[in-house]
């Protein structure tokens, strides 16, 4: 992860601003704090427009989980044991990783912004990139989902993104239909209805994959780290044409 190396080895040329800067800066501390001078005599190592993404990416992801876990008062050891979870098993973080991810967490619960300020601020930076905006939305259920259920103040935070990404209410339908074990979810991943013609199933999926295919993923600013979830989005995708090209005889 090169913008953390750069971070972490020095004064860096590049505040996100925003309830992002603010929680960058309290984890990240000094490296926020330098003067216009060091700036401009290229002492600092400055961030490139890939590597500032992927900062707004990892600091939002967190951020918002964090606000997730706490929307009812009190963060469990069960929530915090399935965001460690995701930190190893999904996103694959290394120790060090880890640590900057838990203290970016830290500092969003104590920072007095809400949500809504920190889903506005990843929207308009991923305003462009729809799939981005799906992919956050995706890794937000899936944390909620991490005890095994939903309350109902976690579905209101997860429908406030919905509704600052510009979401329409049959997309956040189609996402929440892929968590439902039945048959249906497969259509929903493919973003489709059971009454669609098979040709109209095919233009889907070929539109889907090469949407999410994980090199074009790759290529909008998303960290290395949430690989995998883009590559899950992948095979799902293929996962659900193969179910539903077999029940059709495709």
């Amino acid at each position: 992860m090169s913008w953390m190396g750069k971070l972490i080895g020095g004064a860096i040329g590049f505040v996100l601003g925003g309830p992002l800067g603010a929680v960058a800066g309290a984890t990240f501390g000094h490296a926020f704090d330098i003067s216009e001078d060091q700036y401009f005599s290229g002492e600092n190592r400055v961030l490139s427009s890939g590597e500032t993404s992927q900062l707004a990416f990892f600091v939002a992801a967190f951020s918002m989980l964090a606000k997730l876990a706490k929307v009812d008062g009190q963060i469990s050891e069960k929530e915090i044991d399935s965001i460690r979870s995701i930190m190893v098993k999904d996103i694959k973080l290394d120790t060090q990783g880890q640590n900057i991810a838990i203290q970016i967490f830290n500092a969003a619960i104590q920072s007095p912004e809400p949500f809504s300020e920190f889903a506005a601020q990843f929207f308009k930076q991923f305003q462009t990139q729809p799939q981005l905006l799906e992919l956050m939305i995706d890794i937000l259920f899936r944390v909620s989902l991490a005890d095994g259920r939903m309350n109902q103040q976690e579905e209101m935070l997860i429908l406030e993104a919905v509704r600052i990404f510009r979401f329409h209410p049959d997309a956040y339908k189609r996402i929440k239909t892929r968590y439902v074990d039945d048959f249906q979810k497969y259509y929903a991943i493919l973003n489709c209805e059971q009454t669609d013609s098979n040709e109209q199933i095919k233009k889907q999926y070929r539109k889907l994959v090469f949407e999410y295919h994980p090199d074009k993923i790759a290529s909008k600013g998303l960290p290395e780290e949430f690989m995998k979830f883009a590559n899950d989005k992948f095979r799902e995708i293929q996962e659900a044409y193969d179910k539903i090209r077999k029940e059709r005889g495709i």
